[in-house]
């Protein structure tokens, strides 16, 4: 492909300067909502917007990229779901944290 080189990423990273994160999806909550543990060793409540509710589905036990709100710290809106490919690419290029890496 065109433009493309060997070590580029095609998987979307966490963008820490706009505070997102990795999470682990724990546990649904109904109604759009679920239950994340974050990198940061938090439990928040994570919120699927619609975009994300309509094409993807979210288990438990997916990788996601969340944002926690600015001014609730204990909520979140997740941003991106990884596919198992994704993740292991991700654990083959040692993008995950440690303490997040359960996919070995």
């Amino acid at each position: 492909m065109e433009g493309e080189s060997e070590g580029e990423l095609r998987v979307p990273l966490p963008n820490r300067s706009k505070g997102e994160m990795f999470a682990i999806a724990e546990q649904h909550m109904g109604a759009g909502r679920l239950r994340v543990i974050c990198e940061d060793g938090k439990t928040r409540m994570a919120r699927i917007p619609g975009k994300i509710k309509k094409r993807k589905w979210i288990k438990n036990g997916d990788l996601l990229i969340i944002k926690p709100w600015d001014f609730q710290d204990e909520k979140a809106d997740v941003v991106y779901r990884y596919t198992p490919t994704q993740v292991a690419n991700l654990v083959k290029r040692n993008l995950l944290p440690d303490n997040m890496n359960v996919f070995t």
